[in-house]
């Protein structure tokens, strides 16, 4: 297998690299900061949002529950009122899973 250098996991993250590692504009990352309560952001003395590695994991898990579960806002908020330990673990699962997609289609691709 081919080597794998380790991803630098950063301290804050701006918004703008938030946006682009979820793939949405930074406009939606400001509403989903303003609609669910779980996401605190930092602000530096300038007013910019700075992301911890948790509110990321916050964000892709909304961002799963809305574009790929394809629930309403609603339906999403009352989801993480309720079970946000249940939402977590199947995030990660899934997460977990699709790793395991990648590397078996790698494996499949290398014996070729």
């Amino acid at each position: 297998m081919p080597y794998r250098e380790k991803s630098i996991e950063k301290l804050y993250y701006s918004i703008g690299e938030t946006a682009k590692m979820l793939n949405v504009p930074i406009s939606t990352v400001r509403f989903w900061e303003n609609e669910f309560d779980i996401l605190k952001p930092l602000k530096n003395k300038k007013g910019n949002r700075m992301f911890t590695p948790t509110d990321i994991k916050n964000l892709k898990i909304i961002h799963h529950l809305l574009k790929e579960e394809g629930m309403t806002l609603p339906g999403a908020k009352k989801r993480i009122s309720g079970k946000w330990e249940e939402a977590e673990y199947k995030y990660e699962i899934n997460e977990s899973l699709q790793k395991i997609k990648t590397l078996m289609l790698d494996l499949r691709d290398s014996i070729k």
